[in-house]
């Protein structure tokens, strides 16, 4: 019976490291990310994503049955926007882009906001019977607040999925991936289209 670990997100940390922590243990795995858009993504778009993922997912279950799936390493899958309509897979090296978050102190609760899962700040209307009166000196209020973005504009998985590419990154425990698994993943996603889905059950 094959054994396969996926971890479902939208952030990108916090899935890598629910495969990485599988990894860790020494179950084959995946994270599957969705690049979710303020204003233009929407919850079925989840649904396209994950359908999209379908034929890798079979084919890595159809590997780790035959024991030829890589044991140094597991995937990360990124999935961009319009996940209807993206150009294909594409074997990818890791990035570095990353979102600067920082905290900000704020003197009431009605100055505090909520953040969503894209990291952009959403304003949100204050119930009329929220007191908006100052906190005291004695109490200390917080917000998350982006501070800025560093893009990586090399050939790397990020910029894959800008493109409209659903990109593959293999990992490992100290990322990226040795030398020789970018190499097996590189001819073995040629093939994930040709196979069919219940070719892994």
């Amino acid at each position: 019976m094959a054994v396969l670990s996926i971890s479902l997100s939208s952030v990108y940390s916090g899935t890598v490291a629910g495969a990485r922590e599988a990894f860790f243990n020494g179950i084959p795995a995946i994270s599957v990310s969705y690049d979710w858009v303020k204003g233009k993504s929407n919850v079925h778009d989840f649904t396209l994503a994950a359908q999209a993922c379908i034929p890798i997912i079979s084919a890595v279950l159809v590997e780790i049955k035959n024991q030829s799936f890589p044991q140094r390493c597991f995937l990360n899958i990124d999935v961009p926007n319009n996940a209807a309509n993206h150009k294909g897979y594409k074997l990818t090296k890791q990035g570095n882009s990353i979102v600067r978050m920082g905290w900000k102190q704020v003197t009431s609760e009605t100055e505090e906001r909520k953040m969503s899962s894209d990291m952009t700040n959403i304003d949100t209307e204050t119930p009329k019977d929220t007191c908006t009166s100052s906190v005291s000196s004695e109490q200390l209020l917080f917000a998350r607040e982006v501070r800025g973005y560093v893009l990586d504009h090399e050939d790397t998985d990020h910029k894959s999925l800008q493109e409209g590419y659903i990109t593959v990154t293999p990992l490992a425990a100290l990322s990226p991936a040795e030398v020789d698994c970018q190499a097996y993943f590189r001819e073995w996603l040629q093939s994930v289209t040709e196979l069919p889905s219940s070719s892994a059950l």
